[in-house]
């Protein structure tokens, strides 16, 4: 141990000497540490952003949306086979037991009045459970009630977007909207919830009784999608497949028919992003890495003229009794800290620019200690690497040549 903390000691010695070819030298691996820290950081707080966006559009969620129609064994596209009616809303609520809450909804865009201004959104018709499987929280007024879904009710919960719109500066409650000659009356205002997954603006929103929107609105039997929460987020999956199975018997499909409804789940959602990111962030962090690879073989290069330099050194070492190995050893202990040295001004330089990106550019970054560890080491290894062949060069040096060396 004493020996290596001499040779540290040597190494240093050596480095300090000629300080800025060592910087130089160290530049490549600094940028590669630090470009892998960032990378990853970027990548992982993406990943993060996205998966909290997902768990934001609703809690232990499962969806329900019609198949897809076949026509000359050409597909239609998703959502072209509608069957999905209040009938399927009523048979799961019934039958179903791994779901706490189900919410019809129906779709209808359209231009709405109010205020004296207008605005283009969607009016989404739901029941009250809505609100629990979205997690949407109303900061004035009230939500939708049982008694408004079963009278028709025109009345509307809005999203902050629409009150601002048709609003501006004042409370929307108990003002009228029209939504195609039919006016509503606003009971609440759902708190500001942002951007989901996807871009959807959740605030840009009006929310009416689904029994209203399908018969005085879309004027159809067919209702757009199922939404259903899950009784824990472990019962998702078993809970999908039971959904699939009421479906089917509602249904009466066969065993060898295909479904004529698709069902996903938050935990497919989630999954599926997951993996794209990770991929993404391997990818970048991989492109990072070249980077020190490339830092390596400046140190090879700059070891190697640095055995050049020190020819008669190494000459005197061996001719007074220092063995090949011994200066083996030392040029690999110089390669190794000139590698590590670098690695630590990395690490720091990737924690300062991931702060930086992540207070002034509003990128979310999250720094893995792992992958700092991971790259330091890295960062050793290609210092052993690249550092061993002109190490060996060193150490086969002929003392007589080497003496006579000038």
């Amino acid at each position: 141990m004493r020996l290596y903390l001499i040779l540290i000691k040597v190494a240093l010695k050596s480095i300090m000497k000629k300080r800025m070819r060592s910087f130089l030298t160290m530049l490549g691996i600094i940028i590669g540490v630090a470009s892998v820290i960032i990378m990853v950081a970027i990548g992982q707080g993406a990943q993060a952003k996205i998966e909290g966006e997902i768990t934001a559009f609703g809690t232990n969620l499962l969806m329900i949306f019609p198949g897809e129609r076949h026509r000359d064994g050409v597909s239609q596209g998703a959502g072209s086979f509608n069957r999905l009616t209040l009938d399927d809303v009523e048979l799961l609520e019934e039958n179903a037991t791994l779901i706490t809450h189900i919410s019809p909804m129906v779709n209808s865009h359209a231009q709405v009045i109010g205020g004296g201004n207008n605005w283009s959104t969607t009016i989404t018709g739901v029941s009250p459970d809505y609100q629990t499987i979205r997690d949407y929280t109303v900061s004035e007024g009230v939500f939708l009630s049982d008694r408004e879904i079963r009278a028709k009710a025109a009345v509307a919960v809005i999203g902050k977007v629409v009150a601002d719109n048709l609003f501006p500066g004042e409370s929307p409650i108990g003002k009228r909207i029209r939504i195609r000659n039919v006016p509503f009356t606003v009971i609440g205002l759902l708190a500001e919830k942002g951007s989901a997954a996807g871009g959807m603006d959740q605030d840009d929103v009006i929310l009416a009784p689904h029994t209203t929107v399908l018969y005085r609105l879309s004027g159809g039997r067919y209702i757009h999608g199922i939404f259903a929460s899950a009784v824990s987020h472990n019962d998702i999956d078993a809970a999908e497949e039971e959904l699939t199975r009421l479906m089917r018997e509602a249904h009466k499909l066969e065993e060898k028919d295909e479904n004529d409804f698709e069902i996903h789940s938050q935990t497919e959602i989630t999954d599926l992003v997951s993996s794209t990111t990770q991929i993404l962030t391997l990818l970048l962090g991989s492109i990072a890495g070249i980077s020190l690879v490339v830092g390596g073989i400046g140190i090879m290069n700059i070891m190697l003229v640095s055995v050049t330099e020190r020819t008669k050194e190494i000459g005197i070492r061996l001719a007074v009794g220092a063995r090949a190995h011994d200066v083996l050893v030392q040029f690999l202990v110089e390669a190794v800290v000139l590698s590590l040295i670098g690695g630590t001004v990395g690490i720091i330089g990737g924690f300062g620019i991931a702060a930086v990106i992540n207070h002034f550019i509003g990128l979310e970054t999250i720094v893995n200690p792992m992958v700092v560890f991971i790259a330091f080491t890295f960062a050793g290894a290609v210092g052993v690497f690249f550092g061993f062949y002109p190490a060996r060069n060193a150490a086969r040096l002929n003392p007589i040549e080497a003496l006579r060396y000038e």
